[in-house]
């Protein structure tokens, strides 16, 4: 390695510096002029009329301001016109940019009229041009960014503009290389394919140097061979990574394979901190020896997650063979929907019929050895009792639906400890409160003006009353953005809250042994931001209220009501996600309301005596979009299931209102064609007890809702009380409407079939001769409810093993069928 020495102002030496030497030397990074002075200029003292020497005199003396006496210009510190010094520089140069003490980036494009303390204080006036600067396309200063510890970058006036770390959020932006790296965190943390595409986007003189660049970034060395272009040389890299690496995927890495990921959300770019989480959890997945389960738990609004989020992004990006799957568990309902959609994506065969099983299919599918590497995630896993608790329907505990495979890992994320346990044993990881530097990172990425931090008291003034939430410091942000005001005007608005507004909705956030008789900063926050928001756009707070009488995962956009224009829905939609209180999906049009913005919003309803009106407007919105259950509004149905369920189970809402009964009727039949009959049981009750108390026991309205839970009894196998209930409304039929009503003969046919499913062959053939009898007489031979009531006896004879007395009626039924159905066709004209 050459250096260069200031010798005096202006003059410079070149000194040949040993491999093992330690000297402290400074190193530049720029972009290449036509007039560089070379190694060959620098010799023969030639070198000092072309402008490019004003770079090399920059950095001389800048090194002489930081007390280095050595530094490295790569345009004259190296012979390329010698090939094998040449190939050893490429090789070698992201290691001297590692070890150099400081890196000078000169950005010849960047201008900065002022002296140092108004460039430094007016970033606004330089920003623009910093940010479009031909330094961000090129590809080897890529690793002049990445390597050294310390970068700052001059503008053509060499004035300061700040360093790798005060600069980092544009130089994120800009660049889109994560944090991590340009802080100095181990290559190890980031895959090949991520590195490669750090590169994507820049340029190089020679193509093969696309390439090349890359050497030190993928820890390997290979000999240049210029000519080559740039797909050979992509070759010869990842068979080089292939020989270095003991990872078996990494090849698969560079050839950017891509496997399913099936995640709602897309990564968050303003995530912060958390690595020692992220690493803790890493270090547990994917260790063999079975399936690996952990649990990522701690209080409500620490970014649980986030924190998750950002693990399925970097375990995506690291096995590029590895299926990914995020669901959210919230209730049975959201679990159960997103399950669905998964058994749909991956599409697995059965899934698509209405009575499948889609948990037991996905758990199948998953513990094949043929799925290969797999990540499953379940979200918000708080209900303990949603997991262990056997399921009426036969399904089994949700526990037990778990796949089973060495090559799959399970992640959950709750606020409750216990259930952690329950859930993953001893496999616990804790998020901890966030540290005051990191809380700065968070909040200083969350703000339009991010030179707000730089008041030091304020900010940590604020960050101490937000006790260094991110959910909180996320809202603050928000609410400090929409209205351009300072951190002390918001500790002010802050201190003006009563302390008992917030008393109910604080136990909710509470954790064992922590925050007792503490009121919670994200109750503060948001109702401040629920009052503005009310203030400034009723429509939004209309819709908030909305929601907050609904399911908040997956809320379609449609199911929102009506505002009087278009523009003033997509204003309140807008306001609601300024505030981060909602992410927005766009592939679907639902939004996702925080669950604890949810519960928080309930709160505020509540305290304003509001919350019994939303959820009564809710269950008339819902009535009068919520479909029946006919096939063709399957897709529909199924969306708004979470959200019925929700508002019809809500304490707040009148439970013998006739719209509440309408939709349960609706939602009853809904569950019940979806072949969820445990489910389907709870509003079937309640609308034959209203029936009942509203209509009397003999009318046709208790009697059909009295048929339809004896059906949902039948179908999970409780034949004593379907019996029960069939046998109370044949009697009542047969009294009130007589033994010849079509209705009638419906019930005792659904009697007969509660005795064949047990066996009863006599008392469901008494039964069924008496239907068929009637049907004949009263309906005719060619009625379908006839030829339905001969189907059902003669399965009843086949069941018994009387062959021919079955035969004679299936044959009657046959050919009845084929005649009815013949002359129902069409006549045609015969052409002569």
């Amino acid at each position: 390695m050459r250096l260069l020495e200031m010798k005096s102002p202006g003059e410079f030496s070149l000194i040949h510096v040993a491999t093992h030497d330690t000297l402290h030397y400074a190193i530049l990074s720029h972009t290449w002029a036509d007039q560089e002075v070379t190694y060959q200029d620098l010799i023969s003292g030639t070198g000092k009329s072309k402008s490019g020497y004003e770079k090399i005199k920059f950095c001389g003396e800048q090194a002489a301001k930081d007390g280095l006496r050595y530094f490295w210009v790569d345009t004259c510190c190296i012979d390329k016109s010698n090939s094998t010094e040449l190939s050893k520089a490429i090789n070698s140069m992201f290691r001297w940019y590692r070890n150099a003490k400081k890196c000078y980036v000169y950005l010849t494009d960047v201008s900065t009229p002022g002296d140092d303390v108004y460039v430094q204080a007016n970033q606004s006036t330089w920003e623009v041009a910093f940010r479009s600067s031909r330094w961000f396309t090129r590809g080897w200063t890529l690793q002049e960014l990445i390597a050294p510890a310390d970068v700052e970058f001059f503008s053509q006036e060499r004035k300061l503009l700040g360093d790798k770390r005060s600069l980092e959020k544009p130089i994120f932006e800009i660049t889109q290389i994560p944090f991590q790296a340009l802080r100095g965190d181990p290559f190890s943390d980031f895959s090949i394919a991520e590195r490669k595409r750090w590169v994507a986007q820049r340029q190089t003189t020679e193509e093969e140097d696309l390439v090349y660049c890359l050497l030190g970034l993928c820890e390997v060395s290979m000999p240049p061979i210029y000519g080559e272009g740039k797909e050979a040389a992509l070759k010869r890299l990842e068979m080089t990574v292939k020989g270095f690496s003991t990872n078996e995927s990494e090849p698969k890495d560079l050839k950017d394979d891509t496997a399913s990921f099936i995640v709602p959300f897309g990564r968050n770019l303003n995530f912060t901190g958390r690595g020692t989480q992220l690493t803790e959890v890493e270090a547990k997945l994917f260790t063999g020896g079975g399936v690996t389960k952990v649990a990522i738990t701690g209080l409500g609004g620490i970014g649980k997650t986030q924190l998750l989020l950002e693990l399925v992004y970097r375990i995506k990006d690291r096995y590029k063979d590895c299926l990914v799957i995020w669901i959210p568990a919230t209730n049975t309902e959201s679990l159960h929907q997103a399950y669905r959609e998964v058994a749909r994506q991956l599409k697995i065969p059965g899934s698509d019929e209405d009575k499948a099983d889609v948990k037991k299919l996905v758990q199948d599918y998953l513990s094949k050895e043929s799925a290969g590497r797999w990540l499953l995630v379940f979200d918000n896993a708080d209900d303990v009792n949603m997991w262990i608790t056997v399921s009426r329907s036969g399904s089994g505990r949700l526990i037990d639906c778990l796949p089973r495979s060495e090559q799959g890992c399970i992640v959950f994320t709750t606020r409750d400890r216990k259930t952690a346990v329950k859930l993953a044993h001893q496999n616990i990881v804790e998020v901890p409160e966030m540290g005051e530097d990191v809380a700065i990172q968070l909040l200083q990425k969350c703000l339009v003006d991010s030179d707000l931090v730089n008041n030091r008291p304020d900010t940590t003034a604020l960050l101490k009353e937000l006790t260094y939430l991110p959910l909180a410091i996320v809202q603050a942000a928000a609410y400090i953005n929409e209205n351009g005001i300072a951190f002390a005007d918001y500790l002010s608005l802050l201190a003006e809250q009563e302390e008992d507004v917030i008393d109910l909705l604080s136990e909710e956030f509470e954790d064992d042994g922590r925050y007792d008789n503490i009121k919670n900063p994200v109750a503060t926050t948001w109702l401040i931001s629920f009052e503005q928001i009310r203030d400034r756009d009723p429509l939004a707070a209309n819709y908030l209220s909305f929601m907050a009488c609904i399911d908040p995962k997956d809320i379609p956009q449609s199911l929102l009501p009506a505002g009087r224009s278009q523009k003033k829905e997509i204003d309140a939609i807008g306001t609601l996600d300024a505030y981060s209180f909602i992410i927005k999906r766009a592939a679907d049009q639902a939004l996702d309301l925080h669950r604890l913005v949810h519960l928080a919003t309930r709160n505020w309803l509540q305290q304003n005596g509001l919350i019994t009106q939303w959820t009564e407007r809710a269950i008339i919105r819902l009535e009068e979009v919520f479909p029946d259950d006919d096939h063709q509004n399957r897709t529909t149905w199924r969306t708004y299931l979470p959200h019925v369920c929700y508002a019809l189970m809500s304490d707040e809402a009148r439970k013998d209102g006739e719209t509440r009964i309408a939709l349960s009727r609706r939602y009853g039949a809904c569950l019940f064609s979806d072949g969820r009959y445990n489910e389907a049981t709870v509003p079937f009750v309640e609308v034959m007890e209203r029936d009942k108390s509203v209509f009397g026991q003999e009318h046709p309205s208790t009697l059909t809702s009295m048929a339809n839970l004896a059906s949902t009894y039948r179908n999970q196998g409780r034949w004593k009380e379907a019996e029960d209930l069939e046998v109370q409304v044949m009697e009542t039929s047969l009294r009130v409407l007589g033994k010849e009503h079509p209705y009638t003969l419906t019930i005792m046919a659904n009697l007969a079939s509660t005795y064949r499913n047990q066996g009863r062959w006599k008392e469901a053939e008494d039964l069924e001769v008496q239907v068929m009898e009637t049907s004949l007489r009263v309906l005719g031979q060619e009625h379908p409810d006839t030829l339905t009531s001969m189907a059902n006896l003669a399965s009843t004879f086949w069941n018994q093993g009387r062959w021919k007395e079955a035969e004679d009626l299936e044959v009657q039924v046959m050919e009845t069928r084929k005649r009815v159905d013949a002359g129902r066709r069409p006549k045609t004209c015969r052409c002569k």
